[in-house]
């Protein structure tokens, strides 16, 4: 189910919300694997806007790993900084409760 990427406007917004977010999906050294998977769908399903760290010390590495992982999501990778990547799923049916952009105002 492909939506539209985000605008400038939404990207600089989400960016702002996901600054104070910590990583909930870490990939090691095994990279882009099933399990990660599982868990990066299951936390943006939770929570639409999370945050991945990737354990790898070449840029350019993390930064496929982090385009793969949102592709076989279907995520918009939102921001790359270091070892961080941001990835944004809308959830059309979120749980206010664990929703980061519910929570802080993002919606």
């Amino acid at each position: 189910m492909p939506t539209k990427p985000p605008d400038s406007l939404k990207i600089k917004q989400l960016r702002q919300i996901a600054h104070h977010l910590d990583p909930v999906v870490s990939v090691g050294d095994q990279g882009i694997s099933e399990p990660v998977i599982a868990e990066t769908e299951r936390a943006l399903t939770d929570h639409e806007l999370i945050k991945v760290k990737i354990h790898s010390e070449d840029r350019q590495d993390r930064k496929l790993m982090g385009s793969q992982l949102a592709e076989a999501c279907h995520a918009d990778v939102i921001q790359t900084i270091g070892k961080i990547t941001v990835l944004f799923r809308r959830n059309p049916k979120p749980n206010p409760r664990l929703s980061n952009l519910s929570r802080l105002g993002g919606r």
